[in-house]
């Protein structure tokens, strides 16, 4: 009989603890293993082959500490790699599944909007592989999508300078850059897991008519879903209320900057993928 273990939860950097927050909220009695690849972060820039060799590399590490679930909370990581990972590298009749954060997201976030115009804020690899076009229209064939790509952004708030008046030029610039796409967008996803902490410069440069979502709430209510359609794959997660975090890079600095996205300590191991 497979041995129970954590849900794994991926991120190239700290953004996935966004995702981890509100995962732990909806289902806090499961274990939850973090891993951080910050050594090589951020991934928006990257390749589709580094992207996907790195999140191999990164998925293989969750099996090989005893998870059989794991969640790519990074929309680069999802975009570029997660179906390859599904087709290629998961064995058939093995009870491993991965699943990433950008089809739940696409599943709904259509009924946010009334005007059918949907704007995306993303890293450079995210808008480039067009998943959430192509993910948005499946479920909502009417919706126009428009996307913008944002890749000053993670660099700020990997460095701790998303309150800066310096972080507002580039807020201001790709929202407006997104905005002159179509009048008629009345919301707005924030297409990476870094995002939510320019919330508060985000919603400044736009009208209060305009709807903002983020992903953590969604991609939590959906894992929940998942759990209960799947008892073969939840029969397989411990459940001690357990948090455990690694990253690939500095300790001390994941943990001090860490607790930004987290909202609380962290004690962090570090990680040899």
């Amino acid at each position: 009989m497979q041995p129970k273990g954590p849900i794994g939860i991926f991120d190239s950097g700290y953004g996935g603890l966004t995702i981890l927050k509100a995962i732990a909220k909806q289902l806090p009695d499961y274990d939850y293993l973090y891993l951080g690849d910050n050594a090589r972060a951020p991934y928006g820039n990257r390749s589709y082959e580094t992207v996907y060799q790195y999140t191999l590399q990164a998925v293989e590490w969750f099996f090989r500490n005893g998870c059989s679930l794991v969640i790519l909370a990074c929309n680069t990581a999802s975009a570029k790699a997660l179906r390859s990972i599904q087709q290629q590298n998961l064995p058939a009749n093995d009870n491993k599944r991965v699943l990433g954060v950008i089809r739940p997201t696409a599943e709904i976030v259509g009924n946010f909007s009334h005007t059918g115009h949907i704007g995306v804020l993303g890293t450079t690899g995210t808008v480039k592989s067009d998943s959430y076009k192509i993910e948005i229209h499946k479920f909502f064939p009417e919706a126009t999508v428009y996307q913008q790509a944002c890749p000053m952004w993670v660099p700020i708030i990997e460095n701790g300078e998303q309150e800066s008046t310096g972080a507002d030029y580039f807020v201001k610039e790709y929202i407006d850059n997104l905005l002159l796409q179509s009048a008629d967008i009345d919301t707005i996803l924030l297409g990476c897991t870094h995002y939510p902490l320019l919330m508060p410069k985000i919603r400044s440069y736009l009208q209060n008519n305009i709807t903002i979502v983020d992903q953590g709430d969604i991609i939590a209510k959906s894992l929940e879903d998942y759990l209960k359609r799947h008892p073969e794959m939840e029969s397989l997660c411990s459940k001690n209320g357990t948090k455990t975090f690694f990253t690939t890079d500095n300790t001390d600095t994941f943990n001090k900057r860490g607790e930004v996205f987290y909202g609380n300590k962290i004690e962090s191991e570090k990680a040899i993928l």
